[in-house]
């Protein structure tokens, strides 16, 4: 089991060209960072976290440009988004953030993706709460499209546009590995359709083995898992290496350089005992 952290990047904390080598030092492996492009002030959708919703939502960075900063700057730490809100993005924008960080990172990016769930932000994207995960589906296809054709088109629901160039094209192929975040049948569907692993949130490992099962079941194939804001307990890791995950991302709390290189401290000789 390896191990990486997924954490917030904002104007407050750890600046991202700090953090990825301090990562790569302690043998952390991946750095998967959060996506929100804004908050309305008027707060209707409850934060899923229950209680007030944190002040990193309000502040954080964009994830490609603090990702290509760490690339910068690192060697062979992977480059994630835990998660980009693709139903909040234009899909040939995107295509060719993903691939350019691709390129300057030498084959490191990876793309996590899900549906979100602030109604409001959504909403000022012009996106449809109701529609967002068909929405998002067809975004990621036509993301993969873009990467992998030389004349890409793609003809859907909400995505249209006729044959076009996109360049660069990944250096990993086919392409960027996909981790599919979110729960649910939904979620294991997506995983079937264009995911290369599953990428929950927090869930539990006594919970785990039972939804491995059934995303299994879905796939038929022994897919990845990666548990994203994973608990740092002895006990839970211990569980989340015989239920066989791929990765762990423990959670890294938001906070200034020399208070997070100290609890990387800590995180190092918590993963040391599974190397």
């Amino acid at each position: 089991m390896r191990f990486g952290v997924s954490t917030f990047l904002t104007d407050e904390g750890i600046a991202p060209a700090a953090l990825g080598p301090a990562l790569e030092e302690r043998g952390l492996d991946a750095l998967f960072v959060a996506e929100h492009t804004h908050i309305p002030a008027s707060r209707e959708t409850p934060y899923p976290g229950g209680g007030e919703l944190p002040r990193v939502y309000y502040r954080s960075l964009d994830p490609f440009v603090a990702l290509a900063a760490a690339a910068a700057v690192t060697r062979t730490l992977l480059l994630g988004t835990g998660i980009a809100l693709v139903v909040q993005r234009d899909p040939i924008v995107t295509a060719k953030e993903v691939a350019t960080l691709d390129l300057v990172s030498g084959g490191r990016a990876v793309f996590g993706v899900g549906a979100g769930w602030n109604r409001e932000e959504m909403r000022n994207h012009g996106t449809d709460p109701r529609t967002r995960g068909r929405l998002m589906d067809e975004r990621v296809r036509a993301v993969v499209e873009l990467w992998t054709r030389e004349q890409a088109e793609f003809h859907g629901e909400f995505v249209d546009f006729d044959p076009v160039y996109c360049w660069p094209k990944p250096v990993q192929r086919p392409h960027p590995p996909i981790y599919v975040g979110g729960g649910g049948d939904h979620a294991f569907a997506r995983v079937a359709a264009y995911g290369s692993a599953w990428m929950p949130t927090g869930v539990p490992p006594k919970r785990l083995g039972e939804q491995i099962d059934r995303l299994r079941q879905t796939t038929g194939t022994d897919t990845p898992v990666v548990v994203y804001g994973a608990p740092r307990d002895r006990e839970s890791l211990d569980l989340y290496a015989a239920l066989g995950v791929e990765r762990v991302l423990l959670h890294l709390p938001t906070r200034p350089e020399d208070a997070t290189l100290r609890r990387l401290d800590e995180y190092a000789g918590l993963v040391a005992a599974y190397r």
